[in-house]
C-alpha cells in the first residue's frame, strides 16, 4: 500500500534503456540498480517484462495516446482486415447491382430471356 504523500520515483527512458542493455550483458539487478542509482530493484524486473513484449517502444510514454496507435504492427493488421472486409463487400454488391440491374431490363424487355 502507499503511504499517503508518497512519492513515486521516475526514471527517463535513457535510463530504462541502459539498464536493459546491462541485464541482457548480464549484470544482476543488484548490480544494474547500484550502477544507475535505481531504488526499487523491482522495477527492472518490471523494464524486462516490457522490453520481452513490446522492445523498445514499450518504453515510451503512452498516457493520453489511443490504444490502438499503440502497438503499430496490432493496429496495421486491424487495417488490413478491414481493408480485406470492405473489398469483399465492395466485390457482394457489385454483383448484387448488376443482378438487380439485368433483371430490370429482363423486366423492361430490353434484353432477351
Amino acid at each position: 500500500m502507499s503511504k499517503k504523500g508518497q512519492q513515486y520515483e521516475t526514471y527517463s527512458e535513457e535510463l530504462k534503456k541502459k539498464a536493459i542493455e546491462m541485464r541482457l550483458q548480464g549484470m544482476t539487478k543488484a548490480a544494474v540498480a547500484e550502477a544507475l542509482g535505481i531504488k526499487n530493484i523491482g522495477r527492472l524486473k518490471v523494464w524486462m517484462r516490457k522490453y520481452r513484449q513490446s522492445g523498445i517502444f514499450g518504453f515510451m510514454d503512452h498516457r493520453g495516446r489511443r490504444q490502438h496507435y499503440i502497438d503499430q504492427e496490432r493496429y496495421i493488421k486491424r487495417l488490413e482486415m478491414e481493408n480485406a472486409v470492405l473489398k469483399k463487400w465492395l466485390d457482394i454488391t457489385k454483383g448484387e447491382v448488376y443482378r438487380r440491374n439485368i433483371a430490370s431490363l429482363k423486366n423492361y424487355g430490353e434484353i432477351p430471356p
